[in-house]
């Protein structure tokens, strides 16, 4: 045979494996974790037409699917109780690929900007706190790792890339380079539960929502479309973009619910946030197909973006708050006493991870005896010169755990805001006074870009109360 016609041959033969190859999502690796007791889809692209069989070992069942005529295939298999390690394979008549080491568990995703983003390892001159005995102890099989690239696009895509691979086994090595928020998350559900978790981030520092969101649904707010519609601006911050590069490739996955960590970069617009935020969240919970999945999120902690005594910040926190009552099945976290005036990235990622996981296991595992709600401003009333605030949440009352709180302010009709002592009564209320002003009409707490106090109003669990105003005056 002469040379040509056996380097012709070797190229047809290369070009007809590579027709045949089957290829399933990136998302969907060695080592992954799959929802228990679900219905969970696994997907790719084969040969057009081209007829399928996968094989599960948890339950040693066999299921059939066809691809269509471009390649892309779907199938849905049937998982069972928490436990592993397994294996699956999709084969076709000229090939088999094999996936090892799975587990069935819990699956949430993580998302964000950089305060979800930032790895144990911490950023350049910005630690998380305990990184070296957080890396000892981190060797654990049952808790899995994924970590999307940053992926901004017009349209939405249907697979999409891990960081240095797939899906990691919980190692020194591997939640080193984790979000901190994501794997003390992780960690606290599996230290109760004790099955296998496995936690997807997909976020990026910067990011505005509006990059979260479906062009669908942030069409419906013209003038948030319109502020990140330009295409010189950075991507992140662009309208969808973040959606469909980093959301729409990993809506197939079944989930047990998601952690959202994002505002710092929506604080200048804020006065939209609340319902922005309730926007994303339906337009996920929708194109997922999963029902109204968990939604646990992270209030933006104090800094001082430049003036500490600036109250724009407040303002979204605010929002953030608002939010809770327009998302069904959603809970907040609250963070002004872990912020940092001159760090916008809070070393103290531990106490945030844990706060999440207390709603989620008392929300959504149904453990009792958790105290996971934050207290939040109910009502004001006022007796001769004191104004007397009530909170939601406070069952067993308020302390400030021995430190004074100076972050009070109070105000008569003119406006004018004055420092304030508090006093925390047996009948769970804080009485607020001030000698500049009489006749109170109204109360803030907290309410600045960073507060300047040496202490903060909790809940005897230890749960801070969010920075509060009980006005809504233009005059901020």
């Amino acid at each position: 045979m002469k040379p040509k016609t056996i380097l012709l041959s070797i190229f047809i033969l290369c070009a007809l494996f590579v027709q045949s190859q089957i290829k399933v999502a990136a998302v969907l690796t060695d080592n992954m974790v799959l929802q228990r007791n679900s219905t969970v889809k696994l997907w790719g692209i084969a040969n057009p037409n081209e007829k399928l069989i996968v094989i599960t070992s948890w339950n040693n069942t066999k299921t059939y699917t066809h691809c269509d005529k471009n390649g892309k295939w779907e199938i849905q298999v049937k998982t069972n109780e928490a436990g592993g390690p397994y294996t699956l394979s999709i084969a076709s008549t000229k090939e088999k690929v094999s996936l090892k080491n799975i587990m069935l568990g819990e699956v949430w995703i993580c998302s964000g900007q950089s305060n979800m983003d930032m790895p144990i390892r911490g950023y350049v001159n910005q630690p998380i706190n305990g990184e070296n005995d957080i890396l000892v102890e981190a060797e654990n099989k049952d808790i899995r790792l994924f970590t999307m690239n940053y992926l901004a696009k017009d349209t939405q895509q249907y697979t999409c890339e891990g960081k240095s691979g797939g899906w990691k086994i919980a190692s020194a090595a591997s939640v080193s380079e984790f979000s901190a928020v994501a794997y003390f998350y992780a960690r606290q559900l599996y230290q109760k539960l004790k099955v296998p978790v496995g936690v997807i981030c997909t976020s990026w520092g910067g990011s505005r929502i509006e990059a979260w969101m479906s062009k669908e649904t942030i069409s419906n707010f013209p003038e948030a479309l319109k502020q990140t519609s330009d295409e010189k601006s950075a991507p992140h911050h662009r309208a969808s973009l973040l959606y469909n590069g980093m959301i729409s490739p990993i809506l197939n996955y079944t989930i047990k619910g998601a952690i959202w960590y994002q505002g710092e970069s929506n604080r200048a617009e804020y006065t939209d946030y609340s319902e922005l935020m309730a926007a994303m969240v339906s337009n996920w919970r929708k194109d997922f197909g999963q029902g109204d999945f968990p939604f646990y999120y992270v209030q933006i902690a104090p800094f001082s973006y430049g003036d500490s005594k600036a109250t724009v910040s407040a303002c979204l926190r605010d929002e953030q708050v608002k939010a809770m009552s327009l998302i069904p099945n959603s809970g907040m976290v609250t963070t002004i006493d872990i912020g940092d005036e001159k760090v916008i990235h809070p070393p103290e990622k531990l106490t945030v991870g844990k706060r999440l996981a207390y709603w989620a296991l008392s929300e959504t595992y149904g453990i009792k005896g958790i105290n996971f709600r934050s207290p939040t401003y109910k009502s004001m009333s006022v007796k001769d010169s004191v104004a007397i605030i009530e909170f939601n949440d406070a069952l067993y009352g308020l302390s400030s755990f021995g430190k004074e709180v100076e972050c009070f302010e109070i105000a008569g009709a003119d406006q004018l805001f004055y420092p304030a002592k508090i006093k925390i009564n047996s009948e769970k209320q804080v009485l607020i006074s001030a000698k500049q002003v009489k006749e109170p009409v109204a109360v803030r707490y907290g309410f600045s870009n960073f507060p300047q106090t040496k202490g903060f109003l909790y809940n005897t669990a230890g749960l801070p109360v969010p920075s509060f105003r009980t006005d809504n005056w233009d005059k901020l």
